[in-house]
């Protein structure tokens, strides 16, 4: 009985997976062979693709037929054997060196003139096949990213909901993904530092590992976290319909990082007002040292007069300055109403939110004479695809701020949340961990310098009139209306409307604030 390999192949991993298909081929090939007394001595199973070059089971099998030339092959059919013209040669070139070449299915003697012709004509029709699918294949693709729709699988941080749909937050993991672009941001850890931290807070790969590196550069250069669709091989880019993670702001911010390949090492230290404090004399930035329990912050410039102060010291500092902003009852209830005078008057006119309306017009328009360009040949498709992205990243930023604007609609009611909190802030201020701490804090003053053994603190622009405007002489129910306080400028209105949309003032520390309240057992509703 001749001895013979028999090889068995599945287009994809999933039908490799199943097992069905190759079971089925084995089961044809097998009883061939016993019809045509062949003894099927080693199987080849291949999961890949017929119209790829480089199988590595072909090219095996391929290499042992040629070590033993007296061992014939048995493949279920021709376009199972292959559906490129290169893979077809090299079976062809079998059959010359005088190995016997079979087919279970065709009937067809192969080392006949005629019946290799035959065999040519089918290969050439499974290799037309092969470009006619992969030509609808790219059709799909295509019309899936006009649509908005990214038809590969969903970066980490989204899963996929099948096809037609678009890609949605993974809960275990959009958060996380949230906070590996904030924290890279900060300009306070570089690639290496992250992974470590973001490995400490639970992100793992998709096959529940700790990330690599090239994986978190990976996500860092991913512009479908911020809504914008690119394809690493062609680089074009398309609008997506997905809910992005991150702001463009957040994502240029970190690619204006990366490209400027700086970045430090992970902080040893965690003190509580690190990277806040300057020296006054040098303006260079306080350093925090633990000496004998204490931490001290301490100018290391030379021959600098700035003397240490301790963190306890500049903590009661922060704790006065809270408490002098402190608001009441009273002071929430005549803020809200400006800001919604305010806000009646912004509506009427509704100038900003037109004017943004018409700057993304304009954008739409530079993009229909960028594609212009490239239909005319002015520019190639690589200059396209750079000046496309940038549109785009631009109209993003724009849909951005006409929300926001959209949102101030409903800037009273966040605003009285907003200032509901800001009438406790050293409550709130005990409730926060460092890190919040040190944020909350951040957020709340514009100067921060030591010069000296003195402490400067000033508030940022909008607490100052906040504490300016409801200021009154004891006993009054309200304060005299002064030429210089009765106008609020549109300034200060949108700073104050800003601070209570800003993600750190709002989301994390009023959701923080709450959490912390139904904890310790109060009812007080913040929210």
């Amino acid at each position: 009985m001749k001895p013979c390999y028999g090889y068995v192949r599945v287009s994809t991993v999933k039908q490799g997976a199943t097992g069905v298909s190759l079971d089925q081929q084995k089961e044809q090939i097998q009883r061939y062979a016993d019809a045509h007394h062949f003894t099927i001595i080693n199987w080849f199973e291949e999961r890949e693709t017929a119209a790829k070059r480089g199988r590595p089971i072909f090219n095996a099998m391929i290499k042992a037929l040629r070590t033993n030339p007296q061992i014939g092959v048995v493949f279920h059919k021709i376009d199972r054997s292959a559906r490129n013209f290169r893979d077809w040669a090299m079976i062809g070139e079998l059959n010359d060196a005088g190995i016997d070449i079979f087919f279970a299915t065709e009937t067809l003697d192969f080392r006949s003139r005629g019946g290799r012709l035959s065999a040519d004509i089918q290969a050439v029709i499974a290799a037309d096949y092969v470009r006619n699918l992969r030509e609808e294949t790219l059709k799909g693709i295509r019309g899936r990213l006009a649509q908005g729709l990214y038809p590969f699988g969903a970066p980490l941080g989204y899963l996929d909901n099948g096809r037609g749909k678009p890609k949605t937050p993974d809960p275990a993991r959009a958060r996380l993904i949230r906070q590996l672009f904030t924290l890279y941001a900060t300009g306070e850890y570089s690639i290496r530092s992250l992974r470590i931290e973001m490995t400490k807070r639970g992100l793992t790969n998709t096959r529940g590992r700790s990330p690599s590196k090239r994986l978190i550069e990976t996500i860092l250069n991913n512009p479908f976290y911020c809504g914008v669709i690119r394809l690493n091989t062609t680089g074009e880019t398309h609008g997506g319909i997905h809910k992005p993670l991150i702001s463009t702001q957040l994502f240029n911010r970190v690619q204006e990082i990366k490209s400027g390949k700086t970045g430090k090492n992970l902080t040893r230290h965690d003190h509580l007002f690190r990277g806040l404090f300057t020296c006054g004399h040098c303006g260079y930035a306080m350093i925090g040292e633990r000496q004998a329990g204490y931490v001290y912050y301490r100018c290391h410039t030379s021959a600098c007069p700035t003397k240490c102060l301790r963190e306890d010291a500049i903590e009661r500092e922060v704790l006065d300055l809270l408490a002098i902003h402190g608001l009441t009852d009273e002071a929430v209830k005549g803020l809200v109403a400006r800001v919604t005078a305010w806000m009646d008057k912004e509506r009427s006119a509704d100038r900003h939110l037109s004017t943004l309306h018409e700057e993304k017009a304009a954008l739409a328009k530079k993009r229909d004479n960028l594609t212009d360009a490239l239909i005319s040949g002015h520019i190639d498709g690589a200059l396209f695809n750079r000046h496309k992205e940038a549109l785009m990243l631009q109209e993003r930023t724009l849909d951005d701020d006409i929300k926001r604007q959209e949102e101030f609609a409903a800037a009273p009611e966040t605003v009285r949340e907003f200032l509901e909190i800001a009438m406790s802030l050293t409550r709130l201020y005990a409730l926060l961990d460092s890190d919040e701490k040190r944020e909350f804090v951040k957020t709340l003053t514009s100067k921060r310098r030591i010069t000296g053994k003195n402490l400067e603190l000033e508030p940022v622009d909008w607490l100052e009139d906040i504490r300016s405007c409801v200021a009154v002489p004891s006993g009054d129910p309200t304060r005299p209306k002064t030429r210089r306080r009765l106008h609020w400028s549109n300034s200060r209105m949108e700073r104050l409307v800003a601070a209570a949309n800003d993600n750190n003032v709002q989301s994390v520390i009023k959701l923080r604030h709450r959490n912390r309240f139904a904890q310790d057992g109060h009812t007080r509703q913040v929210l």
